[in-house]
């Protein structure tokens, strides 16, 4: 492996959006100043929201900082859809998430750049290969960690 040509494994989006994201680059920044900053080097105009319905007023006040920076936003929360659980896993109760679904949505609204907040462990893989949008976590749910997950590395 050590000789492997790795450039191969890049495309040319791939190493725009390399480009962008070292272009962007500010250490001084937090992560949503970074995100507004690398959505605006790269020229994106509309940029999307998946979010957890327990981050509903999280993803709101998102949104107000990124229509104040600019930016066209289109938000749409787990539940959305209202996608009854059994219709997906037979013998399960209740609404389902809906990551497929709020993928599909940002897709509809021609979604530049998507951001992720506190989607489930499994609903953001799906939400991940469904979107057709570059996707950024912007915060990983963690239930027992009170989303602070960085905390049990140290």
């Amino acid at each position: 492996m050590d000789n492997y040509d790795f450039k191969v494994l890049y495309d040319l989006k791939d190493k725009e959006v390399m480009k962008v994201a070292e272009d962007s680059l500010n250490p001084k920044l937090d992560r949503v100043q970074e995100i507004i900053e690398y959505a605006r080097e790269a020229g994106l105009k509309i940029i999307g929201i998946a979010n957890c319905i327990t981050f509903n007023k999280e993803a709101e006040h998102l949104e107000k900082i990124l229509l104040a920076s600019g930016f066209a936003v289109n938000k749409v929360n787990c539940k959305y859809g209202r996608v009854p659980f059994d219709d997906l896993v037979s013998g399960y109760k209740g609404i389902s998430c809906n990551p497929a679904g709020q993928a599909n949505y940002l897709e509809e609204k021609g979604t530049e750049l998507n951001i992720m907040m506190g989607l489930c462990l499994g609903h953001d893989m799906i939400f991940n290969s469904k979107s057709k949008a570059p996707v950024t976590p912007l915060i990983v749910k963690d239930r027992k960690l009170q989303h602070h997950t960085l905390e049990k590395l140290l």
